[in-house]
């Protein structure tokens, strides 16, 4: 009895020693957001207020100090985050999660990111103020590497810390542009829709400039053959189950004093990014005698993408302007290591890389290089078929100035500063809203645009000797798309059709009018708007245009074919305002039905694979309305019939009914049970919490959420069988600046402000961000001191 005592106290000792030992090794993972730090190269002492939401408001006596101070705090809190961006267009995913990413990292290594990178980085002017602080900015970030506690997702995964050079924040640049386009899962998409069932099957599909759709205005001032579909679909898969962020979307308005109620401007901003936890954006306040912003840092870059400060503010939304194109090659018969010129046969550029792999030995490949650019065949699985493709990336194919553009952005302090940096990004797309404290409000389409003619179809792989020479016909920014104080008194951007550039509709992948048509119907009646109007507005759930699709598709339904239940639904179908609202029955039919009329229309003619990949582009959701008017389109006959002609109205009935035949089976026959709360909901996943014991502790969620596909509160979703929606991208912050009040804008993150799962900011945003809530911006330096939750002194290294 004795001896099992003494086990027993054994056992308990060791177990409170390992308990002890877990609360000691948690403990020094946390981010320290208090007491000193000293930093090698730091001039003079930085101190940084954290408040209550973990945000740090950074005061330096210099620049350098500051930006210095912002890469150590900045890694504090989102190290892993920097850590895998960095490596997606490097290539360095395989050296994480194993050979299953391969693919991916030759994908992204062929598209010459990398390189790319390597040639800016050589040829950069060492006294550029913009490098100096982007070096300050790495040292930082380095520092903590050295010195600071490593995150639990480096001993989770057994990788090593590394230090970060410019390289890398280049490399994250081109991610960003890559996530941006949308050529990649269209242009072959519709080359196999027009050589494998025709040119009069690509007519309904709306992929060009539509002239009917609400556009976003230009205004100057007086003075001023078989082949997969998808050349990313196993990509974006991949890039999917890791949780990294893509960007796909986003809303802006800037409101002119004109129509606000205190007569200052009002800029709104809502980027759409795929979810993912950590949220992509780290916000920082930095104060220093010569530089003031309130920024969004995107992990790895020291210069804020969205910002404001007592003069000016700013944000951005995705251009969705065509920069890159696909270009069939003839290869010699003779030689499959050359290929036709206008000059004749030559040789391809080969060029060899190495991936590192986790658990396995190191994998070399080789790629072919054209003048047009890398050979995609054979360097992902879903590249199929014998024809040689190349993609030409305007992002690589110039030098790459982007970094400079978003210094100059942050340190402009009047509109013509602004607009001095805009021409510097030339890839990727961007619309970059502004307004000032002095009332002007502008919209820039900022991108290196080119002349292409009518004759050439941009969606469409080229054909040999055919599309767009090598050397383009480039446009000067000036003729971009822009507005600048318009006679509206207010700018917009929904990723919508922007007006003319030198006569023409510029190609692009524009999204439908829905938020745009939205955006206008609220903001051009109203005379008064303010903060609190402006919010709700961001906020806002109900559609203009899904009301009008009901109204054309409930005209065909044949009422002597439903039961008592689709009597009751289509009903209140027609009676709905378009509002995605919890409770909303009326949102989940409406999906439900859309989703079975896309499957019955297309999905005969275009099978499984190429039916999932068609859900995914932007022109599946510009056709759907105007599909809903067209009664002779080419696709409504099902192929695999041939006792029947179908029609418009025979797709739209039988779509209805399996509908509603799918939610008695998901809910029951009592339709008040099949709300949008039961069917709409947000997870941020983590890329650990893919493992099912860690879920929990890793991501953040699920919640039932409400906003829909294609309404101003974007929470953007895939179509599928399941009928169950999770959202995968949408507001990556919701930033109300209001220039009458400059110290009470107000923001949001989906989660929260640290990436680290043990730090009390890694979700504490979460529940507001579902519930339309928001936070102060704080700017006033006494009321940051005083209700700071911590401070951190980073002081200058002794030696």
């Amino acid at each position: 009895m004795r001896t099992l005592k003494r086990i027993g106290k054994f056992l308990l000792v060791i177990l409170v020693l390992l308990t002890i030992g877990i609360v000691i090794f948690i403990y020094k993972l946390k981010p320290d957001y208090s007491g000193e730090q000293e930093l090698v190269q730091l001039d003079k002492e930085v101190s940084v207020y954290y408040d209550n939401y973990g945000i740090p408001h950074i005061y330096g006596e210099n620049e350098k100090d500051a930006f210095r101070a912002l890469g150590y705090v900045h890694a504090q809190d989102r190290l892993w985050q920097m850590e895998l961006l960095r490596r997606i267009a490097s290539g360095g995913l395989s050296e994480v999660f194993g050979k299953d990413l391969v693919g991916t990292d030759k994908f992204f290594l062929s598209l010459g990111i990398a390189d790319a990178s390597k040639i800016t980085v050589a040829n950069l002017d060492e006294d550029n103020e913009g490098v100096v602080l982007a070096r300050a900015y790495l040292d930082g970030i380095n520092q903590f590497i050295a010195e600071g506690p490593t995150p639990i997702e480096f001993y989770l995964t057994g990788i090593d810390k590394e230090e970060f050079v410019l390289e890398d924040m280049y490399n994250t640049i081109g991610y960003m542009a890559f996530s941006f386009a949308m050529a990649h899962k269209t242009d072959p998409l519709l080359t196999t829709i027009n050589s494998k069932l025709g040119p009069d099957y690509l007519k309904d599909l709306h992929i060009g400039s539509d002239v009917t759709t609400e556009w976003i205005k230009n205004f100057k001032p007086s003075q001023n053959d078989s082949i997969q579909n998808n050349l990313t679909a196993t990509v974006n898969k991949a890039l999917g189950v890791l949780n990294v962020p893509l960007f796909e979307g986003s809303n802006s308005w800037v409101i002119g004093p004109e129509k606000t109620k205190n007569g200052k401007v009002i800029l709104a901003n809502d980027p759409h990014i795929g979810f993912a936890q950590p949220s992509v954006w780290f916000e920082a306040h930095i104060e220093t005698p010569n530089y003031s912003k309130y920024g969004y840092h995107i992990a790895g870059i020291p210069f804020p993408l969205l910002a404001h400060n007592r003069k000016s503010a700013y944000g951005i939304t995705m251009f969705e302007n065509d920069d890159v194109d696909f270009y069939y090659e003839q290869e010699n018969p003779d030689n499959d290591k050359q290929y036709l010129t206008p000059n004749g046969y030559v040789a391809y550029e080969i060029v060899n890389k190495t991936i590192k792999v986790k658990d396995s030995a190191d994998i070399e490949f080789t790629y072919k290089k054209s003048i047009h650019g890398p050979i995609l065949n054979g360097i992902a699985d879903q590249i199929q078929g014998d024809r040689p493709i190349a993609m030409s990336w305007i992002y690589t194919q110039m030098d790459n100035k982007v970094i400079d553009a978003l210094f100059g952005l942050s340190h402009s302090n009047n509109l013509k500063e602004f607009k001095t940096a805009l021409p510097k990004i030339h890839a990727p797309g961007l619309n970059i809203m502004y307004g000032d404290v002095k009332g002007n409000v502008a919209w820039f389409a900022t991108a290196q645009l080119y002349n292409i003619p009518d004759s050439v179809n941009t969606k469409l792989i080229y054909e040999v000797g055919e599309g767009l020479p090598l050397q383009k016909d480039l446009f000067s920014f000036n003729e971009n798309p822009q507005a600048i104080n318009p006679p509206s008194h207010y700018v917009y951007s929904a990723n919508n059709q922007p007006d003319s550039i030198a006569g023409m509709l510029y190609p692009g992948y524009y999204l439908p009018e829905n938020r745009a048509k939205r955006i206008v119907e609220l903001l051009e009646p109203k005379n008064d708007w303010d903060k609190d109007s402006a919010s709700e507005m961001i906020t806002d759930v109900t559609s203009s245009v899904d009301p009008i699709i009901i109204a054309d598709l409930a005209k065909l339904i044949d009422i002597n074919l439903l039961s008592e239940t689709g009597l009751k639904v289509i009903d209140s179908l027609k009676m709905w305002n378009g509002n995605y609202n919890l409770q909303s029955v009326e949102a989940t039919v409406f999906n439900r039905w859309i989703y079975y009329y896309l499957k019955n229309t297309f999905k005969d003619e275009l099978g499984e694979e190429l039916f999932t990949q068609f859900l995914g582009t932007h022109f599946m959701k510009r056709l759907i309305a105007p599909l809903s008017r067209n009664e002779s389109s080419v696709w409504w006959d099902d192929v695999s019939t041939t006792d029947v002609t179908e029609n418009m109205q025979y797709i739209v009935n039988k779509s209805f009914s399996e509908a509603i035949t799918s939610l008695k089976k998901d809910f029951g026959k009592n339709s008040e049970k099949w709300k949008w709360k039961n069917v709409h909901t947000i997870e941020h996943a983590h890329p650990i919490g893919q493992i099912a014991a860690l879920r929990s502790f890793f991501n953040v969620g699920p919640y039932p959420i409400e906003g829909g596909r294609e309404v101003i509160n974007n929470m953007s979703f895939s179509y599928d069988e399941t009928g169950f929606y999770k959202t995968s991208s949408g507001p990556s912050t919701r930033r109300i600046v209001d220039f009458s009040d400059i110290e009470n804008s107000i923001s949001i993150l989906p989660t929260g402000q640290s990436g680290n799962p043990f730090s009390k900011h890694y979700k504490d945003q979460a529940e507001m961000y579902v519930k339309g809530k928001f936070r102060k911006m704080m700017m006033n330096e006494d009321e940051i001191k005083k209700n700071a939750e911590s401070t951190l002194m980073l002081i200058p290294l002794v030696k």
